[in-house]
């Protein structure tokens, strides 16, 4: 099947709950506010993607690319995230309780405020 190519869409509220992107190009998508809850996002590229507010709840995010991505006040509870690149992500303020991070890259990434997988805020 042809990989979704929506680089720099502008997706802001979009309702995508249960969405197929695997290995979508979401390059600098502007996905501020929007349901992405459930949705598979494996191997997807959002490098530069603008995540602020979206919902992420369940999602797949495995080995997808979130370099330098906005995923500020994001809620990410119990999402996978194993092999995910969040190299310089921001998540400043994201819920990522009950996520998976086995094996995310977090180099450079902002976790001020972050509501790691435990419960605890990071400072």
């Amino acid at each position: 099947e042809p990989r979704s190519d929506l680089r720099g869409a502008d997706l802001r509220g979009a309702d995508l709950r249960g969405a197929h992107l695997r290995e979508a190009n979401l390059t600098n998508a502007n996905l501020n506010g929007a349901n992405l809850s459930e949705a598979n996002l494996s191997e997807a590229n959002l490098t530069n993607a603008n995540l602020t507010n979206a919902n992420l709840t369940g999602a797949n995010l495995t080995n997808a690319n979130l370099a330098n991505a906005n995923l500020s006040e994001a809620n990410l509870s119990h999402a996978n995230l194993s092999h995910t690149d969040l190299t310089g992500a921001k998540l400043t303020k994201a819920d990522l309780t009950g996520a998976d991070i086995n094996g995310a890259i977090l180099k450079k990434a902002d976790l001020t405020g972050t509501k790691m997988p435990n419960g605890v805020i990071h400072k």
